[in-house]
């Protein structure tokens, strides 16, 4: 059996006391154990800021890397071990600005990673200068007349780009959020999820002001339907709806032919190639470069 202690590190905390950053932690630690994955089994990528330091603090396998690069990282961790459960852990300057298009490339690669997105709407680890989903009209450290450009609205692309799961939490719901994990990370394909994630030092407003306005999609709701869901996104009132947002179509994923060529083993499990094989290989490649 596998319990919250099992994921638990050794490295202590950088975020302010109090940061709903906390409450995101302990979500990712209950999906992990109700989905019964031993920490060997997962492997947590990030970049660079307050939300990437988030796999520091757990125990299981990650990779932290540059500013806007985790996505291309996970894919390549995806393809090389199929065995592990990827996950990237992101906020939204380092995965909409830096990364943004790297994740609009993982929309139409559709690799089988689950990406969770923090999103304070805008840059809290610089300490408050707005991101690519700051509000218009917000003044923030160095916006100091205030934002002028329309925020990105990345469900809105993920769901134009049928992402085969899309979802919103809300870092004041870790339970929500959990069940949400849960989902994405079964899912097979790109799984998206955006969580709401209130800053308590340089944010706009406080956790009150989100509890207002956050909601839960009802039964009612159905998420299989692109063009509500697209309306339910693109809505401009101050009402924020969490739960699965969009289901895709189910779609290949990216890898699926590599692997039904070199089996569903890691790439370091594989038989080496032999030098005879290579030099082959080398050589067919030189005469269909002769022959152009």
């Amino acid at each position: 059996m596998v319990s919250i202690e099992d994921y638990k590190g050794n490295v202590e905390f950088q975020w302010c006391p109090g940061c709903s950053n906390f409450s995101i932690l302990n979500a990712i630690k209950m999906a992990f154990v109700e989905l019964e994955k031993m920490p060997h089994e997962l492997c947590l990528v990030s970049g660079i800021g307050q939300a990437a330091k988030l796999p520091h603090y757990l125990r299981c396998n990650f990779f932290n890397g540059l500013h806007g690069r985790a996505i291309p990282a996970a894919l390549g961790i995806h393809v090389a071990n199929p065995l592990l459960t990827t996950i990237v852990v992101t906020g939204e300057g380092d995965c909409y600005g830096e990364g943004g298009n790297h994740f609009i490339h993982a929309l139409r690669r559709n690799p089988d990673i689950t990406a969770v997105v923090h999103n304070n709407e805008f840059y809290a680890l610089t300490k408050g200068q707005a991101s690519p989903t700051t509000r218009i009209g917000e003044r923030r450290t160095l916006q100091i007349q205030g934002v002028e450009i329309a925020p990105l609205n990345m469900p809105a692309i993920a769901i134009a780009h049928n992402c085969p799961f899309v979802a919103r939490g809300f870092a004041g719901d870790s339970m929500q959020l959990k069940s949400l994990l849960v989902e994405a990370i079964k899912n097979p394909g790109l799984s998206y999820v955006e969580v709401i994630q209130p800053c308590i030092t340089w944010g706009t407003h406080p956790l009150s002001w989100y509890k207002e306005r956050v909601y839960k999609l009802g039964g009612d709701y159905d998420p299989t339907n692109r063009q509500a869901a697209l309306e339910k996104v693109l809505d401009t009132d101050d009402k924020i709806p969490t739960g699965i947002l969009f289901r895709g179509s189910p779609r290949k994923t990216f890898a699926e032919r590599f692997r039904k060529e070199i089996t569903n083993r890691p790439l370091a499990e594989l038989e080496p190639v032999s030098k005879e094989k290579i030099s082959e290989f080398i050589s067919r490649l030189r005469m269909s470069s002769t022959l152009q």
